[in-house]
């Protein structure tokens, strides 16, 4: 066999053992990334804003039927005590009313005068066999009928006096007038808020904080409330309210302090600072750039130490500050979380940390 023949056989077999072999995926390469070690940092949550001095307990005054105001007897700071009259409404249909009540009222008992003389006499003589059950039955129907009328003209009448009454305004508690809300000749609907009354005696610090400035509140958390007008007129607080949604209009959320006896001096609608802080619970930050959204769930890579590889992580977001994220569950303290480079990678590839982030 010449040497061409044997170079031919051998050319042959080759190309038969390549085709043998099974074709083997790509590797994916490892892939540069920059992370950090996750680590809860503790905060200091800290409040420093302007509010307002208002009453715990303050009532929009009302009337509870509608009219034309003839009297506003307080103005804004006027003192009034429970049972004082404060606006008065035209109470002369309802006088009317009273009069047509106590006219129906009147016939109602007539009718009751008239009718109970004839079921007795139509009783006796059913006793005595002179009358028959029908008619005895129709004299007593008369006499219930004519009882019901009357027990109803006689509610009538009592609320038509009602109605007389709540021509007059009073004051459900001691208190001042912060606010009015109708003037002389002005008609006014039921419930409309005629004077804001409110109690001198509870007195707290009311401040609206922008969402971006909500932070969780530990149930301990204090604060000074100095009076703008005068710094010497000092008084410590708790938070003893925090309104669960924005105000439609600010998009603000108003904050209550009960204030631990506070100076006279501190009156109401008087305009106070608050200030104050408190060490919060630990939380875990991470650049914005680790965090990213798959399948609407915000998730992270956390890098395996050991075998060089990530792993996707679902996590929580607390709150989206200026340049960090707060995340509330998904990464715990220890964590190699991935900041650079998180959208080139996939699940369980293998990563190399840059020198800077592996410090």
């Amino acid at each position: 066999m010449t040497k061409r023949v044997q170079l031919a056989l051998c050319l042959v077999a080759g190309l038969g053992l390549g085709a043998c072999k099974e074709e083997l995926p790509p590797e994916q390469p490892i892939r540069p990334v920059r992370a950090i070690v996750a680590e809860p940092r503790q905060e200091k949550h800290t409040v420093s804003i302007t509010g307002e001095i208002r009453s715990r307990y303050e009532s929009d005054h009302g009337f509870r039927i509608g009219g034309r105001v003839i009297a506003r007897l307080v103005d804004v700071g006027s003192l009034v005590a429970k049972g004082d009259v404060l606006a008065r409404l035209d109470d002369g249909d309802q006088k009317n009313q009273i009069r047509g009540a106590e006219a129906a009222l009147s016939a109602a008992r007539a009718e009751v005068t008239r009718a109970k003389p004839q079921e007795d006499r139509q009783r006796q003589l059913l006793a005595s066999g002179f009358t028959t059950q029908v008619q005895y039955d129709n004299a007593l129907k008369t006499l219930r009928a004519a009882e019901a009328a009357a027990e109803s003209a006689a509610a009538s009448l009592k609320l038509a006096q009602d109605q007389l009454k709540y021509t007059s305004l009073t004051a459900e508690f001691d208190g001042v007038v912060t606010a009015t809300g109708a003037e002389i000749g002005q008609v006014v609907q039921a419930g409309q808020m005629v004077a804001k009354v409110a109690d001198p005696k509870f007195r707290e610090a009311v401040v609206n904080l922008a969402e971006a400035r909500m932070r969780p509140i530990p149930p301990d958390f204090q604060v000074d409330v100095e009076l703008l007008s005068d710094p010497n007129a000092k008084a410590t607080g708790k938070i003893r309210e925090i309104s669960p949604i924005a105000d439609p209009t600010t998009r603000t959320f108003t904050v209550k302090i009960s204030l631990d006896d506070p100076p006279e001096s501190m009156r109401l609608g008087s305009t106070v600072s608050v200030s104050g802080s408190a060490q919060a619970a630990p939380v875990i930050k991470l650049p914005p750039t680790a965090v990213f959204e798959r399948d609407r769930q915000p998730v992270v890579w956390i890098v395996d130490r050991n075998a060089g590889t990530v792993s996707l992580k679902p996590v929580k977001i607390l709150r989206n500050d200026t340049d960090s994220i707060v995340i509330g569950e998904g990464v715990k303290a220890g964590d190699l979380v991935v900041t650079a480079g998180v959208l080139k990678l996939n699940e369980g590839q293998k990563v190399k940390l840059q020198e800077a982030a592996a410090k």
